[in-house]
């Protein structure tokens, strides 16, 4: 379940990687690409530590914290980055609009690393212009240092989200993960 980025682009450039931060000048070389009932990319991957205050996720432990994420809990509440696998999608602008790729808030994702796949939802909304970050729960349950400040990896994470699809609530991760293996199923069959 591995696709290459031979297939058609969705994004009008390209993205930064969160890596890119410490070297302003580095090019934008991550697509996102159509794969018919998913877009992908492959990047790196920063951790997100956003959400609710918790003991590994804080202004504490991550100097970029905020108490709050782009989506909430069927309560209301921020997201919880240290318990809920999620990833974080590019700010709409120029360079791609994830809603018009059929891709919302609470949508199923397939994050895979070193041949490990961990379902996730799409729980955030990061920089316009910067792709390649999932919560401490997805960083943490792909074997990734899931610290936000010393943690993530510099490359090797592809990140599969599925179109027009949402768990609901969105903290159930179990339906995500149940809805992600059928998705993955029929993807990777052609369908």
């Amino acid at each position: 379940m591995r696709p290459t980025c031979s297939l058609r682009s969705v994004t009008a450039t390209r993205y930064r990687t969160g890596s890119n931060r410490i070297n302003k000048d580095a090019p934008a070389t991550v697509p996102v690409c159509d794969a018919g009932a998913a877009v992908f990319w492959k990047a790196d991957m920063d951790v997100d530590c956003d959400g609710q205050v918790t003991d590994a996720c804080n202004a504490d432990t991550d100097p970029a914290f905020q108490n709050d994420t782009a989506f909430h809990q069927s309560n209301g509440d921020p997201l919880i980055a240290d318990q809920l696998p999620y990833v974080v999608v590019p700010g709409h602008s120029k360079i791609w609009n994830f809603a018009r790729s059929g891709i919302r808030g609470g949508g199923v994702v397939a994050v895979i690393y070193n041949d490990t796949v961990e379902y996730a939802v799409v729980g955030d909304i990061g920089p316009k212009n910067i792709i390649g970050e999932a919560s401490y729960a997805t960083a943490n349950d792909l074997g990734i240092d899931p610290d936000p400040s010393t943690g993530g990896v510099d490359s090797g994470v592809t990140y599969i989200l599925f179109k027009h699809t949402q768990v609901s609530p969105i903290e159930d991760h179990d339906a995500a993960v149940s809805l992600g293996d059928s998705l993955a199923q029929q993807f990777v069959q052609g369908g």
